[in-house]
């Protein structure tokens, strides 16, 4: 946990140099959330498109429309999408757990 008390430390500091210079004027910004939410959003639409893709491609093979070889492709990528998805959401819930347990 190094990163954890590298961060602490660089908290106290941080503090500290706001303690003798007076607190530092922020000014928040509307869009300062918008290009993740935007980010996360465009996500998962690229993975619910993956996963009408391969469905469309299998119901393609099942009428004699389509090359197998195209399914198992689209299939594919969906499932690469979707656990890219996972990763990036378990990752968020663990930095979202760790600022939690952070002492202010």
């Amino acid at each position: 946990m190094a990163s954890s008390n590298f961060a602490a430390g660089a908290y106290a500091a941080v503090q500290n140099i706001g303690a003798l210079k007076g607190a530092p004027k922020v000014q928040p910004t509307q869009s300062a959330g918008g290009d993740f939410t935007r980010l996360l959003g465009q996500a998962v639409e690229n993975v619910g498109e993956a996963g009408r893709r391969a469905d469309m491609q299998a119901a393609a093979v099942a009428a004699g429309k389509a090359n197998v070889v195209d399914v198992v492709t689209a299939v594919a990528e969906s499932e690469t999408a979707l656990q890219t998805m996972v990763a990036v959401r378990d990752r968020m819930i663990s930095a979202y757990e760790e600022i939690m347990r952070m002492q202010i």
